[in-house]
């Protein structure tokens, strides 16, 4: 028993670490270099003004997507910051259920700037709605693969 002890603590100890690799080194600095890149590009290509128009509605649906997924990163570095306290709130199951959010972001957002018409928008909608059923069941499969 004191064995296994000593091993879960070696173990957590080399995750903390890993995980402060990931996120201050990869993590942190690609929001911001996203950030800033984004706006750069938005405001050099006038891709700003194209907001007070209604061709522009899509880029405005993006830009509050994008913005939900900052506020998505933030959520994550509170987690992160628990973890490293020893405090998990989350199961392993809340924690990968939350880990897909991103994926559904990254899909809508891109979706958003290659589809920009109402028709294909609503047909959009109805496949980010099966992705997420999808990944529902590809989750609930892996759980019940897990526990035999």
């Amino acid at each position: 028993k004191k064995k296994k002890m000593e091993i879960k603590n070696a173990l957590q100890t080399q995750y903390k670490i890993m995980m402060k690799r990931l996120w201050y080194g990869i993590t942190w600095p690609s929001a911001i270099l996203t950030m800033f890149l984004g706006v750069t590009v938005l405001v050099k290509g006038n891709w700003n003004k194209l907001i007070l128009y209604p061709s522009g509605k899509w880029l405005f649906i993006k830009l509050i997507l994008v913005i939900l997924l900052y506020l998505y990163h933030f959520s994550l570095h509170k987690i992160f910051k628990l973890q490293l306290n020893n405090c998990f709130k989350y199961s392993t199951q809340q924690l990968r259920i939350w880990n897909e959010v991103a994926t559904i972001y990254l899909i809508a957002i891109v979706m958003l700037a290659t589809v920009k018409d109402g028709f294909s928008f609503i047909w959009g909608i109805i496949g980010l709605l099966l992705l997420i059923s999808v990944l529902m069941l590809a989750i609930r499969v892996y759980k019940s693969i897990r526990q035999k």
